[in-house]
């Protein structure tokens, strides 16, 4: 199968017997951050993550990422479903042994959390419109899947990423509310 098909078998999680989507966030979605209650509250499982990328401040006052291109796994859609499917396909991968090394080039660690969701057809979609992610149309972030390292495990999680990140501050480590980064 190629890395960017979608399937849809294996949507269960095998820790919750349920369809579950996980999601890097590493901004206002965090625990603390403005928009965490609002669109997080049901979140089934929160663990400290990493992912490889540039992270920025952007003017507006709240941050942006930029991933490595070759970190990317997967585009995400208009499906949630279907991308749960797609992120639990990769579950597997991972567990195989799919490396995480640093990337070619001048790629940060970034420090944010793993937001494990039970109802991705329910809980994406508004916090897809939060980010500006419009598949197929023009977007403001792109959804895409990565390989995020907690402490414990990696596991395939979906993030809102730029491709640039025009008149951003870049930040090294992680984004404080309050935009003070803080190195990992």
């Amino acid at each position: 199968m190629n890395l960017r098909e979608s399937s849809k078998k294996n949507t269960i999680s095998a820790y919750t017997g349920k369809t579950v989507i996980r999601l890097f966030v590493y901004g206002t979605l965090k625990r603390g951050g403005w928009n965490h209650d609002r669109f997080c509250h049901s979140a089934i499982k929160i663990e400290t993550a990493t992912v490889w990328g540039r992270l920025y401040l952007l003017s507006a006052g709240f941050p942006a990422l930029v991933i490595p291109e070759r970190s990317i796994l997967a585009a995400g859609t208009g499906d949630p479903l279907a991308d749960a499917a797609v992120q639990a396909d990769f579950t597997a991968r991972i567990a195989a042994g799919t490396d995480q090394s640093h990337p070619q080039g001048d790629w940060d660690l970034v420090k944010g959390e793993i937001i494990t969701l039970a109802s991705p057809d329910r809980e994406l979609p508004p916090i897809d419109r939060l980010e500006g992610f419009h598949h197929g149309n023009q977007s403001m972030y792109q959804r895409v899947l990565v390989i995020a390292q907690t402490m414990a495990t990696k596991h395939p999680a979906w993030v809102y990423s730029m491709s640039k990140a025009p008149g951003g501050k870049r930040l090294r480590g992680e984004w404080l509310d309050g935009s003070i980064p803080r190195r990992i």
